[in-house]
């Protein structure tokens, strides 16, 4: 399992370093918060250390979470909105149905622990919290620590149509999938760097999810 969570890290980092997803910001910084919220990153971290704590699927989590989120609209959190009577977000999508709890989990924790500190209440986006949230679980996971540049703004509007032909699926064949992930600024490469964890993870949390149900019950 080890190996499997380095091969993400690896492939969490190609995603930061190399796509180039459009999404609704200012000029991105790293000091974006520094007036308005100085200690979010510290805040952040915290709660997803305490998080991985509670359950370790919180990493492979919340890295499919962001990898979904960034490669439908670009990395503006739209994936957490919730479905409504006359609208079906990202979320319920059949592609994002196997999207583990505790990635929302992480990015829900971290945001109630940014605004519980007074003047970063609703100061802070839901996309940047999971920007962070992505960059600690794979430091914390034992791999490398990398500047996030923030001020990316929530995305308002979530439609499950928007999934449709967006995401990588294990049946793609190589033109299809040279395609969609040149889309989002990726060389072949790249994409089979990225292909095979975050194909494959889904499938990890779920069985590591069913075995705990068993053994509960």
């Amino acid at each position: 399992m080890g190996n499997q969570f380095n091969n993400v890290s690896i492939s969490a980092l190609l995603i930061i370093l190399c796509l180039s997803f459009p999404y609704t910001a200012t000029s991105l910084s790293t000091t974006y918060y520094a007036k308005t919220c100085p200690n979010v990153e510290k805040i952040v971290r915290q709660a997803v250390q305490k998080k991985i704590q509670q359950t370790f699927v919180t990493i492979p989590a919340t890295l499919r979470l962001f990898f979904h989120d960034c490669f439908v609209s670009g990395c503006d959190a739209s994936i957490i909105i919730q479905s409504t009577g006359t609208n079906t977000a990202e979320k319920d999508h059949p592609d994002n149905l196997s999207l583990a709890g505790d990635g929302f989990d992480t990015v829900i924790k971290a945001k109630a622990a940014v605004d519980a500190v007074p003047g970063c209440t609703n100061n802070v986006s839901c996309a940047d919290i999971l920007a962070l949230a992505t960059r600690d679980v794979v430091n914390l996971s034992g791999g490398p620590f990398w500047e996030v540049e923030l001020g990316r703004f929530d995305g308002l509007v979530s439609k499950a149509s928007s999934v449709n032909g967006r995401l990588p699926q294990p049946t793609d064949e190589l033109n299809r999938l040279n395609s969609l992930f040149a889309s989002n600024g990726l060389t072949q490469a790249e994409m089979v760097a990225l292909s095979g964890p975050f194909l494959s993870i889904g499938s990890i949390i779920w069985t590591v999810k069913s075995k705990l149900s068993t053994d509960c019950s």
